[in-house]
């Protein structure tokens, strides 16, 4: 199942000159929450969202920090996007949302440990490893933008997909989140050289919606036509029908949800941390 890319379209705009639970208490939510995770191949999602982060991390030491930021930034960033740490909140985040509604959970099970649903699965965490590389993702754009202009049939199963899962907006709320929580976390550092109110961050952050937006649907018409390209077009319409069903609509609901709890705090982290390491601290 889709989840937001770690996208921070406009953000070095903005630098200056840069609940425990027992098994005894809920085990079956528990194991139903793990088998999720495995089924939606969390592992190796994970495994890739770290590679986009530590990348990530690699832009912001070249924008940021001319002299280069170090063994102490590359380390900084390499815990903040720690697996076992961003796995466990992720998992929180889907057992509160989830584990409550066991007949709903059922259904997602039902259709994410078919053949499809792995098949699905797999092909999107593999077109999210592929857009690691620039040259590919690039490709994948200029591919979506030749289908749509060849009016390629599974261009409306796609953008009905990205309807269903209302897939658009999430990812740019997600965008704004993510670079509103950056930067409160530099604001607190002194960065900016004075003290920033939160209106005037929040304008700031508002000020980047529309070239987000308009990114974020490039991205999303490429990720999605590569990932889905080996599909067929029932395979695909399929795949709508059980996001377009109230199973298929809780767990997308669920996962924005999770994810925004878990990279909203990194999103800060990271602003705290590119904020002291600009101002020559340690970290």
């Amino acid at each position: 199942m889709l989840l937001p890319r770690l996208a921070f379209a406009a953000l070095l705009a903005f630098t200056p000159p840069a609940m425990a639970e027992t098994a005894v208490e809920q085990p079956a939510a528990v194991v139903s929450i793990a088998k999720l995770g495995e089924v939606l191949q969390l592992d190796e999602l994970f495994e890739v969202l770290r590679d986009e982060g530590l990348d990530y991390g690699k832009t912001m030491e070249t924008d940021m920090f001319p002299s280069g930021g170090g063994a102490g930034w590359e380390a900084t960033v390499s815990a903040i996007y720690d697996v076992r740490l961003l796995r466990a909140r992720f998992n929180a985040a889907l057992r509160a949302e989830l584990a409550s509604d066991p007949a709903t959970m059922q259904s997602i099970m039902d259709f994410l440990a078919s053949d499809l649903g792995q098949r699905v699965v797999g092909l999107e965490i593999e077109a999210r490893r592929a857009f690691l590389d620039t040259a590919t993702e690039e490709a994948a754009r200029v591919a979506a933008d030749d289908r749509a202009a060849n009016r390629d049939p599974k261009v409306a199963l796609v953008r009905r997909f990205v309807e269903a899962g209302d897939l658009l907006e999430m990812n740019v709320a997600g965008a704004l989140s993510g670079n509103l929580a950056y930067m409160k976390g530099m604001a607190e550092t002194g960065a900016y050289g004075r003290a920033m109110p939160e209106d005037q961050i929040m304008s700031d952050v508002w000020a980047q919606e529309a070239q987000i937006r308009e990114d974020t649907s490039s991205w999303l018409y490429a990720f999605l036509g590569l990932a889905y390209d080996p599909l067929t077009e029932a395979e695909l319409q399929a795949y709508i029908d059980f996001m377009e069903s109230p199973a298929g609509q809780r767990l997308n609901a669920a996962l924005f949800v999770a994810y925004d709890k878990v990279f909203r705090k990194v999103s800060y982290d990271l602003g705290r941390a590119a904020g002291i390491a600009m101002q020559g601290r340690d970290i």
